[in-house]
Parts: C-alpha cells; structure tokens; sequence
C-alpha cells in the first residue's frame, strides 16, 4: 500500500498509517502464500487422476464424479463460512480450515475404497471453504475500497501460483515415493500445507484493532457511507440480513452466472487438461501435469493483473473487463483444440488461463464493492458457492462425456461456448449501468 498522502484521509497519523500499511501487506502476503498452498489439497485429485485410472481401473465417469463431490461441499460451505468467519473471527476458520484440509488428505493417502474416499474429498471440500470467503473479509479490513481490485486480485494470483505447486508437488511425490502410485499425491503434498499454517499463525492479524489502531475511514466518502450504513442495517436487522440485501439485487444475481461460468470454463480445462495429454497424445502421467504448467501460471499473472487495471480504469463499472476476458478465452480455447503439444499450445493454454481467471479477480473485487467491510465475506461466499457449483457440473458433465464418446472437441466447444453466455449475461448487468453512476454523481 502507498505511503503517499492517504493516512490522513484514512483517519491515522502518519506514524500510525506506517504500522497500518506495512500490517496491511503482512496480511495480504500471508494469507496469499497460505492460500497458494491450500490448493496442495485440492487440485492434488486433478494430477493424480490418469494414475489412478491406470491403477485401480476407475473411469472418467467415476473420478469426475468424485471430482464433482468436493466442488458440492465446497461451494455449499462457502455460503455460510463467509457469514460464519466475520460472526465468530476470519483467522479462526482460516487456520482451522488448512489444518482439517491436510488431514482429509493424509487420510485418503491410506484408503483404496472409492466410497471412503469420496465422503472424505467431501469432507476436504468443506475445510477448503473456510478460507476463502473469511479471507476476503480479512483483507477488506486491511484494504480501502481503491486498492481492493489489486488485493483480492494478488491473493487471487496466489491461488494461480498454486495450481502450479499442486502439479510440481504431485511430480515430486511420485519421484519421492514411486512405489506408493497415486497415494503420494495426497500425503507428501500435506507437509507443505501445515508448515504454512504454522506460519500464518504467528504472521496475520485479523483486523487493525488487533495491532492497536482504530479501523480505518474509507478515502471514498460513498463507500466509507455505504459501510456504515451497512454496518448499522446488521445491527436492526440480524446477522442474517446480508443474505437478503444481496440476493435481492438483481445485478448480483447475474455476477452468480458469470462465475459459475467462469469455473465451468477454468475447470473444465484444469480437470481434464492433464488427461487429455495423457490420452491424446500419449504423455506419461508427469509429464501430463508438467505439460499444462502454463494453464495455471497464466492464470496467475490474469487474476493479478486484471483486477488492478479494473481498480485504475473501470472501478465503477468492472463488467466491460468481463466480457473482454470472456470474449479472448472463448476464442482461445476454440484455436488450442486445433493444436498438438508444442510452444503454440503452451502458449494458447496461458493466454486462455490468463483471461479465464482474470473474470474471477474481477468477481472478488466485486465481492467487496458491493458487501464493503460490512459482509464481503458473506458476498464472497455466495459468488464462490455458485462458482463451485459450476464446477461441480463440469466435472460429471464432462466427465459423463469422455466415458461415453471420449469426444475432447465437445468438450473444448462447450467452454468455448460458455465464455459466449458469460459475455451475453455481462452485457445484460451492465446495462445502464454507466448511467446509474452519472446520476448518482450528479445527486
């Protein structure tokens, strides 16, 4: 955060805006690396899939499937965890939600039943719903409106970086224990989860009271209002008010769409990406998941770099940097179906990642538009509950698909075409929107 001019505007005096800038930049790069490592436990199934296909004869019907399962809890959790973390504390869940995540795995690293298996990826789904959501609560405390396009954007990034461990650490399990075969992949990925989490402990304080400064005053006099005014309707009205403001605007209820879309498209191309190398081409089971290291690191580099021209350019109004970012992965995805592996693929997989993504750093910056300190939380965690149940119907969609055709060009045109609908429905929500604002302003 800029040292530059905004602590008194921010309600601090200069000695007391440094402690809160440099707080404010241990929080975001700690929950940012912490987060990084959360997916060691997630997109680990994704890596391991053609190895347990090969091993214990499962389908693409039964591990999209099982992949579909954490995408339902997780997504069901994140509709009360957000709410959840800001009542009883943001860090808590955090902390709570890694430590029971790599536990999940470990367990499954000794399980060879599908069923076992499944209940506890199901269980997995949920403790990876208690950081995210909370997380975007945490770092509205830290962040002014101004600069939360480019800190839920880097945490975001973060989460792209580690779609790129998950692959590294799954290609280091299989080296480190080869006789172990698809198990590796869900216990030494564990280790690097709980170091994490040891260190996020002593490192992240939950809110500028905690470090012994008052919260601060929003630059922005509208968003500064909207806080209190949110802050006050709570008070009136329940805890559970937030859920009822929310859902009863109708421009929300589109941005639900536009990220289950976009998780359609993201995991639809990080679920079966590795397969497809695999199956297609011939790739061996490393290799595959080295191979699309490009999908994830441009999703990285998207979600980082979006959301921060959205907060220069379009913080009013994020739906044009929407459709863009659908209308360039749509036709990406089209012309990467035509390819074989090469440099031209690599390079289609990070430009479709880098877009893809970018529409979900965009949908964050959303979150705390529209919930403010009040409950980006509770925002955050509807718009990623919906993104999850896109995902979860990718997953048996898709997967349903290959078991019966192996047809990989519906399944690329499908994404392809979902990015269409996403355009489609930002069109709709933004219109009038640029308007709204003008009089707004004028009033």
């Amino acid at each position: 955060m800029s040292e530059k001019p905004n602590n008194g505007m921010l309600g601090y005096t200069q000695e007391e805006y440094k402690k809160f800038s440099k707080n404010a930049w241990i929080v975001l790069l700690a929950f940012s690396v912490l987060y990084c490592f959360l997916y060691c436990g997630r997109l680990n199934l994704q890596y391991t899939m053609p190895a347990m296909m090969e091993e214990e004869g499962w389908t693409e019907l039964d591990l999209g499937i099982l992949s579909s399962v954490l995408f339902w809890t997780y997504g069901i959790g994140h509709l009360f965890n957000g709410r959840l973390g800001e009542i009883f504390g943001v860090n808590r869940f955090i902390v709570a939600g890694m430590f029971l995540s790599a536990a999940a795995n470990l367990l499954i690293g000794f399980q060879s039943s599908l069923i076992v298996i499944a209940v506890l990826w199901g269980f997995n789904g949920y403790f990876q719903s208690m950081l995210w959501s909370p997380g975007i609560a945490l770092l509205s405390r830290w962040w002014p409106g101004e600069k939360r396009g480019f800190a839920t954007g880097f945490a975001n990034a973060f989460s792209g970086f580690g779609q790129v461990f998950a692959a590294l650490t799954v290609s280091l399990a299989f080296i480190i224990m080869p006789n172990s075969g698809w198990k590796a992949g869900f216990i030494v990925p564990v280790v690097i989860m709980v170091i994490f989490a040891i260190i996020y402990i002593f490192l992240a304080k939950d809110s500028p009271k905690k470090i012994g400064l008052k919260e601060y005053v929003d630059p922005d006099a509208k968003r500064h209002e909207q806080d209190l005014e949110l802050q006050k309707l709570i008070a009136e009205r329940g805890k559970l008010f937030p859920y009822i403001y929310l859902f009863k605007k109708w421009r929300f209820d589109l941005w639900l769409l536009i990220i289950a879309g976009s998780s359609i498209a993201r995991y639809g191309l990080l679920t079966w990406i590795p397969t497809y190398y695999v199956q297609e081409f011939n790739y061996d089971i490393e290799k595959g998941a080295l191979g699309t290291v490009l999908l994830p690191l441009g999703m990285a580099f998207g979600t980082l770099i979006i959301p921060w021209i959205s907060d220069k350019f379009f913080s009013n109004n994020r739906l044009p940097m929407v459709i863009i970012c659908a209308a360039v992965s749509g036709a990406t995805v089209f012309f990467f179906m035509r390819v074989e592996p090469g440099a031209l693929a690599g390079a289609l997989l990070f430009i479709a990642g880098f877009f893809i993504y970018a529409i979900n750093g965009l949908v964050w910056a959303y979150a705390t538009d529209v919930g403010g300190r009040a409950f980006a939380g509770t925002a955050a965690g509807i718009l990623d509950c919906f993104a999850y149940l896109g995902a979860s119907v990718q997953a048996i969609f898709f997967g349903s698909v290959l078991t019966n055709s192996s047809n990989w060009t519906l399944v690329f045109t499908a994404i392809a075409g979902v990015c269409v609908a996403i355009i489609i429905i930002a069109i709709i929500a933004g219109w009038g929107l640029n308007q709204e604002k003008k009089e707004e302003k004028a009033a």
